[in-house]
């Protein structure tokens, strides 16, 4: 569909901002003027990018509103980032949890609105607080890995799957527990038996402290580390990866493509059409968590006078958290999506809790199990 000019024109700008000029907005008298700040980018095919989707699905309803990528690869320089472009826009997106500290900040702009996406804003004593200019969503994601490891548990050919995370954050530290979690339960209720292959050298620790296994890459843009890890994991014998690492997870979809009879399982966004080897996807599904439709809804709040502070977790219950299943864009077996649909249901009615990384579940002691 052709996008109308001032979308061109974001679009454009946000091409200069990656090339390097991200501190200059694109301008336009009258209309929202809107930051993303990422580590990963806004063309990482996931996390990211459904955040800058949710921007550019605002835009095409508000064609006066303008977007401008900020990206700040360093963990340790975001907050930096954001405080030198704060004055820059009326609204910031920030996606992902190494922004909590930004409570501060913006206790001290209150002018400016936050739309602050995997974590709660922290004050300066980094305590969870709610701020009236900040909207914070944080997910469910131990169910959209659930669903990914009941779909690698039934699909797998050789009996072993993994899950390579970024950082151990909690939302990353929840996709793995919900995926262990998830080929336990398979294992426990549908008669296979599979394992969840981690490799030491590459465990993680979660926020406070506590080693919590998995395979961790150490960053969200470390695509040759992804790569490192795919790679290995594959010559122990996985056959199903389930990457949820922002852009550095691209690393491990090229190991997967590289090999022979390796799938993938997509994250936060339906990721289909980047598992392409030849004229076949190897992406079998992808979990999803649906950030783009409720960044779309909090500028459109933002932009209608009835934006309001607040800190929300989502999950299915608000069909925030799910999986793959549309025809054409899966590859899973009529088995695997019966006992999906299955689980699906016992999740979203409380009967099955997944693990997360402070709901006090454990991938091998969780409600329902």
């Amino acid at each position: 569909m052709k996008k109308i000019m001032v979308i061109f024109l974001a679009v454009v700008t946000a091409v200069f901002a990656f090339a390097g000029g991200n501190k200059d907005s694109a301008q336009k008298a009258g209309g929202l003027k809107i930051g993303i700040v990422t580590t990963s980018g806004v063309d990482d095919g996931s996390f990211g990018q459904d955040c800058y989707n949710g921007i550019l699905d605002f835009i095409k309803s508000n064609p006066e509103a303008t977007v401008t990528p900020v990206k700040e690869p360093d963990i340790s320089k975001v907050l930096d980032a954001v405080a030198d472009v704060i004055a820059d826009y009326d609204v910031l997106v920030l996606p992902g949890f190494q922004f909590a500290p930004v409570g501060q900040l913006l206790l001290d702009n209150p002018d400016r609105k936050v739309i602050l996406v995997d974590t709660a804003p922290t004050d300066a004593a980094g305590k969870e607080t709610e701020l009236a200019n900040v909207y914070s969503m944080q997910f469910h994601e131990e169910e959209s890995g659930f669903f990914a490891g009941i779909a690698a548990a039934l699909e797998t050919k050789t009996g072993k799957v993994a899950v390579v995370n970024g950082i151990a954050f909690p939302s990353n530290v929840n996709y793995q527990f919900g995926f262990m979690s998830g080929v336990n339960y398979a294992n426990k209720h549908y008669g296979v038996n599979v394992q969840c292959v981690a490799l030491p050298s590459y465990s993680g620790t979660d926020v406070t402290g506590k080693a919590v296994g998995g395979n961790y890459i150490g960053g969200f843009a470390d695509e040759a580390t992804g790569k490192v890890i795919g790679s290995a994991l594959i010559d122990q014998g996985v056959d199903v990866l389930f990457p949820a690492a922002g852009s550095s997870g691209n690393g491990v979809f090229t190991a997967a493509k590289e090999a022979n009879g390796v799938k993938l399982i997509g994250v936060d966004v339906d990721q289909y059409d980047d598992g392409f080897k030849g004229s076949e996807s190897i992406v079998i599904t992808s979990g999803l968590k649906v950030m783009h439709s409720n960044v779309t809804r909090q500028l459109q709040a933002i932009k209608d006078g009835t934006f309001k502070g607040k800190n929300e977790i989502l999950g299915a219950s608000t069909d925030s958290t799910g999986y793959v299943s549309t025809n054409g864009r899966h590859k899973l077996s009529a088995n695997t999506l019966s006992k999906l649909q299955e689980a699906y249901g016992l999740l979203k009615a409380g009967t099955i809790v997944p693990a997360a990384n402070f709901n006090g579940h454990t991938p091998e002691n969780f409600p329902g199990l």
